[in-house]
């Protein structure tokens, strides 16, 4: 018999019981078969057929026979996706937002072509270090909930994660605002008043209904998205076959004018501009492309979903970004791309299609981060890193949807919502990312020099020969589980196995060998993309990002760095007894001391100390065997063992 058509807990076929036959008794088989039963899929669930197989059943016995619409719409159930529905469409509605539509113009206005095409590219490279070094840790170790806090805290530790987490936390909530706020301002274009109280009544209307949207469940939120990334990527096409047919006027030139191009070719810089405040107002842009990330407790598999999904997207936006910027400097004037933040909407083939695109990228952004910076949060207040945030842990059904985090999400974006400014929230925004993507970078590279320092001292503890040699009188799996300080350096920050574990009492032993658990640090996959994950890269990133926040708005940098020092001091005496992280025994001031005495020629003395008995000749010493038989060591079992030692004569000139 198929096992699939089987009962689980219980030799019971379930054709036998069949809903149109007299025996049938849905109770009576759940209570033989222990409570677990093969109910099919979700479509015939709810509609009164058999589901819960797989992730589902164990809420089987909780959900019962429910109406479909019940089940369908009121329900939660625990759902997970993968790379396309889940990280690609996260990512790309999320860096595909209301500055592209908004502002991409007065970019190139301020900058002039080249610079803008470098702003882009900038851009998406800054981010694209940072993508590329949280594939690495998603790599290098198991991911799970928690997005950015947890590779950073998994990497970090607790502590420094835990800090950075709140920090990013915050600027996710201003970056929504950011958002939503261009919403605003284009609903009250729409309805024709130029009031900023009135852009900020439609901005948190719009913040309320998606925080609803999210707190109906995770797969609300995908279904949604899907629409939504439609509706951009028509949006976006109508806007380039607008360009195309537009009737040309005093703004708009077309693409046969030749000198429209040649005219917003290089800077004209106003209003105390530069190119790096023209990044900052650019750069939050491309901040959403951690949106897959922060999913990782809702995907399938993590370490396979994240990268594909999230380079696709950083791939697909970028040429959205350069097509919008190469359009624009081709076809209309200097003066309507400084003054005109609308002139998409003008040159459109349907004003309407490229209206309701930049509504949706607008509220997708925005959807997007009250979707992950909830779930950053309640990862930070489930470990307990912060004393006062347990409440905002809690979570409502299967998937936990953290109500109460999300309620703070909402407060924070409120009060930036009144605040009111694009051009001023954009800098706001810049700071925080900009940090988080410096953490990470540095956090690939920390654990890439770890497994480094795992590798040697596992290759200097086992030896040339040590593996071909064997062990008088027992085997080396033997003495590992006796002495499990033998095998501690292999599993630094894991937890060692003893003789009474589960997994070694079941029987895992094979050819004499325990199969313990993996080391905490892995080398790297051979995935299409894993010679992209470079540690130097990683390293270039950091430096990169810490001179673009003093360029950008050093004050701002030196505020968030402030704010982030504070909560770090404040974890480490509230909380002192968090976890480390899996680079901690990597130290970069030490690491950088000694590539420096590399550098100048000099080597850096690192010797193992030998502690060697004193002789006296006038002092009569006796040798004693440390393992002689007494009444505290009768009992204990006799191993033996031998070791190859190796001596070298050095001459040493006195």
């Amino acid at each position: 018999m198929d096992p699939s058509n089987r009962v689980r807990g219980a030799d019971l076929d379930v054709d036998s019981f069949r809903s149109d036959e007299p025996g049938y008794d849905r109770a009576r088989m759940r209570r033989q078969s222990g409570g677990f039963v093969d109910l099919g899929n979700e479509s015939q669930y709810g509609t009164g057929g058999h589901q819960a197989s797989s992730a589902n059943e164990i809420f089987a016995d909780v959900q019962g026979d429910v109406p479909w619409w019940k089940s369908n719409f009121f329900i939660s159930q625990p759902v997970l996706f993968g790379t396309w529905d889940g990280v690609f469409t996260s990512c790309l509605i999320n860096i595909f937002g209301v500055i592209v539509f908004l502002r991409s113009g007065w970019m190139v206005g301020q900058a002039g072509l080249v610079n803008a095409v470098l702003i882009v590219l900038f851009t998406v490279f800054v981010a694209l270090i940072s993508v590329l070094s949280a594939v690495g840790i998603c790599e290098r170790c198991r991911i799970e909930s928690g997005g950015v806090y947890f590779i950073l805290a998994h990497t970090l530790g607790s502590r420094l994660g835990g800090a950075l987490g709140m920090v990013y936390c915050f600027g996710q909530a201003v970056g929504c605002a950011l958002n939503v706020f261009g919403f605003g301002e284009s609903m009250a274009d729409l309805v024709g008043t130029d009031n900023t109280w009135a852009a900020r009544g439609f901005a948190v209307a719009a913040v309320l209904l998606l925080g609803t949207i999210n707190i109906a469940g995770v797969k609300w939120v995908i279904k949604l998205q899907f629409l939504l990334l439609l509706i951009i990527l028509v949006a976006a096409v109508d806007f380039f076959v607008g360009s195309f047919t537009s009737v040309p006027d005093a703004e708009f030139k077309g693409w046969l004018s030749s000198g429209t191009m040649a005219n917003n070719t290089w800077a004209n810089y106003q209003d105390n501009y530069t190119w790096f405040k023209c990044f900052g107002v650019f750069f939050p842009t491309i901040t959403g492309i951690l949106a897959g990330i922060n999913m990782s407790g809702d995907l399938k598999n993590p370490s396979v979903n994240i990268p594909n999904g999230s380079l696709a997207a950083i791939g697909t936006g970028t040429f959205l970004y350069l097509m919008f910027i190469i359009t624009l400097a081709a076809t209309v004037t200097r003066d309507a791309l400084l003054k005109n933040f609308s002139i998409t909407a003008d040159i459109s083939a349907v004003t309407i299609l490229l209206l309701a695109g930049l509504y949706v990228s607008s509220m997708s952004s925005c959807l997007g981060a009250m979707y992950g910076t909830p779930r950053v949060l309640q990862s930070i207040a489930n470990e307990k890193v912060i004393p006062g945030l347990e409440v905002l842990g809690h979570g409502r059904g299967p998937n936990k949807v953290p109500i109460y985090s999300m309620v703070v999400v909402a407060v924070v974006t409120v009060t930036f919502i009144i605040i009111g400014d694009i051009n001023k929230l954009a800098p706001i925004v810049t700071m925080p990312f900009l940090i988080t993507y410096a953490s990470i970078d540095y956090s690939y590279f920390a654990l890439a020099q770890t497994f480094d320092l795992q590798h040697k001292r596992e290759m200097r503890f086992q030896g040339p020969t040590q593996r071909d040699m064997q062990v008088y009188g027992a085997t080396g799996s033997d003495l590992d589980l006796l002495f499990p300080e033998r095998i501690r350096h292999k599993n630094v920050g894991d937890f060692t196995p003893s003789p009474t574990d589960s997994a070694i009492m079941n029987g895992r032993i094979s050819n004499g060998e325990v199969r313990r658990p993996s080391v905490s640090v892995h080398s790297k996959n051979k995935n299409w993309y894993s010679h992209l994950c470079n540690r130097w890269l990683s390293l270039l990133g950091v430096a990169i990002k810490l001179l673009l926040m003093v360029l950008v708005h050093w004050m701002y940098a030196l505020g968030c760095l402030s704010i982030l020092w504070l909560i770090w001091l404040y974890i480490g005496a509230a909380n002192p007894a968090v976890k480390p992280g899996r680079a901690s025994e990597f130290r970069f001031f030490h690491w950088l001391k000694i590539a420096f005495l590399q550098a100048i020629g000099k080597r850096p003395l690192e010797y193992e100390q030998l502690v060697v008995t004193p002789v006296h000749g006038d002092i009569a010493v006796e040798q004693e065997r440390l393992n002689d038989d007494n009444e505290d060591f009768a009992s204990r079992r006799r191993y033996h063992q031998s070791t190859a030692l190796q001596s070298h004569l050095v001459s040493v000139d006195t």
